[in-house]
């Protein structure tokens, strides 16, 4: 068998800025950037493969290169908090997603752009073209600041085809809007 490559049929870029929440003006306008790349499923059409690896060497740090610096641009601020996504067609399996996006050659691409430290959140689950996903979303610094535990809602009209996976990126500038919670060490 051949040593799968990355095939992006396209990239998607959203970019949310949310300014009224709760019925009040946000001061500072809230702004979430999601970059969503649809690649064909390294694993199609192979059966059951036991070893992902090769298919996650070959693919994982090119699309994390890729889509690190173009959600970070979209944002266009420094962003606070991140999170990732991995929607694999019907023909996949969800560990074909799992395998691209947790492995440091993937997230430490995003984690270098954004200057952070923490884990990035993930969902990740087998669907068909146009499902909504939520992407969580985290400090990314201090997986502790509630402020900046939020979610984005994405989807893509005509994917995953059932041989794509959706692979994406999000980031905020900020914690949620209008955010009133108190700090985690308030109950501890």
């Amino acid at each position: 068998m051949s040593t799968p490559t990355l095939n992006v049929r396209k990239i998607v870029t959203v970019v949310e800025e949310i300014r009224l929440e709760g019925g009040r003006v946000v001061e500072t306008p809230a702004r979430v950037a999601i970059v969503a790349a649809v690649i064909a499923n390294p694993w199609a059409g192979q059966g059951f493969v036991e070893d992902l690896n090769p298919g996650i060497d070959a693919v994982a740090s090119d699309l994390g290169a890729l889509l690190a610096p173009e959600v970070i641009a979209a944002l266009g601020e420094v962003p606070e908090a991140y999170g990732k996504a991995a929607i694999v067609g019907l023909d996949g399996e969800i560990e074909h997603g799992s395998g691209l996006i947790h492995t440091l050659k993937f997230g430490d691409h995003f984690r270098k752009a954004a200057n952070a430290t923490t884990l990035l959140p993930a969902v990740e689950k087998r669907a068909g073209a146009g499902t909504v996903f939520d992407i969580p979303l985290k400090h990314i610094t201090d997986a502790t600041i509630r402020s900046h535990h939020q979610s984005v809602e994405a989807r893509i009209a005509d994917a995953p085809h059932p041989g794509e996976i959706v692979i994406a990126l999000a980031a905020a500038a900020q914690g949620r809007p209008q955010q009133r919670l108190a700090p985690l060490s308030t109950e501890q």
